[in-house]
């Protein structure tokens, strides 16, 4: 018997949901009375990173700026020493940035309006719809690389999304999907089943609350065309710039000289190239003289 995309859509979100409800992790940022800051900084740490690494820095941030004000008031380089090892310490500037923006063009509170959300620094359309959905419970298509994949499996018979980014026809089917009444639980429990039932490698379809109508699974679930090849971190300009970053961050002294960070790497081309894209991304300040500090 084949079903409407409605039909469909309504015993998908139910049934995704009830298995939600007894299934979640007890993440932090889920819980109730979690403001919409919180879970903007939430939303920006989760970006690459696992959430056990997440838990603790996200954690330290809410109660040392529970307000955008509070972080604004800081200096970029507090929010950098702050983010300790979560990676990408980019964006620890572009929070800064987001608070920054928030208290001089929207008094201080989070907007919940997804276009303004857009409009702040480093704040893209996936994190823009996650905040209003989860900070405001507005509706939006909420769809990061475990949706997606749920969606393709489930409705499209593939193993994952085709392409890098949602089309604009990608998110206008995905916002058909959401609910009109408790739109934030929805989709929060899409994106739970991706994350720890539907994964990339190894889904535990047996324990799939919607394998039943999986076309994925109904065609013997074909491995995806061409696998992603995990990133290679050892060796590479991204582990020299952490390790420059780590001397300023968790140095006692507001300015490092040049022979600290010189001892961190031993090839001298490959340490000067990932100083420079420190300094040029705006996470190290040069005062010349060879010294070195964080933005302030």
């Amino acid at each position: 018997m084949t079903h409407s995309p409605s039909v469909m859509n309504d015993s998908f979100a139910r049934r995704v949901q009830e298995w939600y409800d007894g299934n979640a992790r007890d993440l932090p940022w889920r819980r109730g009375g979690v403001s919409p800051w919180a879970v903007l900084v939430s939303e920006v740490m989760l970006q690459q990173t696992p959430v056990a690494r997440v838990i603790p820095t996200w954690e330290s941030w809410r109660q040392r700026w529970p307000r955008p004000a509070a972080l604004a008031a800081d200096s970029p380089g507090e929010a950098v020493r702050a983010w300790g090892r979560l990676g990408y310490p980019r964006r620890a500037l572009r929070l800064h940035q987001a608070a920054t923006a928030i208290v001089d063009g929207h008094g201080g509170e989070v907007p919940a309006s997804y276009l303004d959300l857009l409009s702040l620094p480093g704040i893209g359309g996936y994190t823009a719809a996650a905040v209003a959905t989860f900070g405001f419970g507005t509706r939006h298509a909420v769809l990061d690389t475990n949706v997606r994949r749920v969606y393709a499996r489930v409705f499209d018979g593939v193993a994952d999304a085709r392409t890098a980014a949602p089309s604009r026809a990608e998110l206008a089917v995905a916002l058909e999907r959401v609910p009109l009444t408790e739109p934030a639980h929805y989709s929060v429990a899409v994106m739970e089943l991706g994350a720890v039932v539907c994964a990339a490698r190894a889904p535990r379809c047996d324990s799939c609350p919607v394998a039943s109508d999986c076309a994925w699974l109904a065609k013997g679930a074909p491995p995806a065309p061409s696998a992603r090849r995990p990133q290679v971190f050892a060796g590479t300009d991204r582990q020299v710039r952490g390790r420059l970053l780590s001397v300023l961050r968790e140095s006692p002294a507001d300015v490092i000289v040049k022979p600290d960070l010189d001892v961190v790497w031993e090839d001298p081309d490959q340490r000067e190239r990932a100083l420079a894209a420190l300094i040029a991304d705006g996470l190290v300040v040069d005062l010349g003289d060879n010294r070195y500090r964080l933005p302030s």
